[in-house]
């Protein structure tokens, strides 16, 4: 059984007792999981225009290619020039999207030095959540030699139902996610 019908069988039923929802539509639930690497200053001030090592790594990470993300105006004050590479991003949906968050919660975050929990004031007004990474190089499908730069890496989660945030963290936690 994977992780999305375990999810639908067990999870969503006590998530809707829990909030007190009459209907099982109105419980909110992942939409997507966006992965991305900001490459903006790599490409302004290093002048590194091969981002082959930061691609294969996102791969790694999530199964699915990246897409490059190219900068849509100029801004003088970051020397970024239209049309400049910006970020890598990957958008995960459904089955990929869960069995990521699963194994974000289960293998990368026990991995992470001094963890006491997430901040839960990173939710936006729709009830998303964004978590931000110093390093990627702890995930397990990375190896020591496979990421010479250190980047960070942004992680969102968008929810789909109720927009609101407290409905997203009971979402959340039933997943796994701890918070501070």
């Amino acid at each position: 059984m994977n992780i999305l019908e375990l999810f639908k069988k067990e999870t969503l039923p006590a998530l809707k007792e829990k909030l007190g929802v009459k209907n099982i539509n109105a419980v909110p639930t992942i939409d997507k999981v966006i992965v991305s690497i900001g490459i903006g200053s790599l490409a302004t001030r290093k002048s590194v225009k091969d981002f082959e090592e930061f691609e294969k790594n996102l791969k790694k990470i999530t199964g699915q290619k990246p897409t490059l993300i190219k900068s849509r105006k100029s801004i003088s004050n970051f020397k970024l020039r239209e049309g400049m590479p910006v970020m890598l991003k990957v958008t995960l949906r459904r089955e990929r999207a869960y069995d990521f968050l699963d194994r974000f919660v289960k293998v990368v975050l026990p991995r992470v030095r001094d963890f006491s929990g997430l901040s839960g004031k990173s939710f936006d007004h729709k009830g998303n959540y964004s978590i931000g990474l110093v390093n990627y190089n702890i995930f397990p499908e990375l190896n020591v030699d496979d990421a010479s730069t250190p980047m960070g890496l942004q992680i969102t989660v968008v929810t789909k139902g109720d927009s609101d945030s407290a409905k997203s963290k009971a979402l959340l936690e039933s997943l796994g996610l701890i918070f501070k």
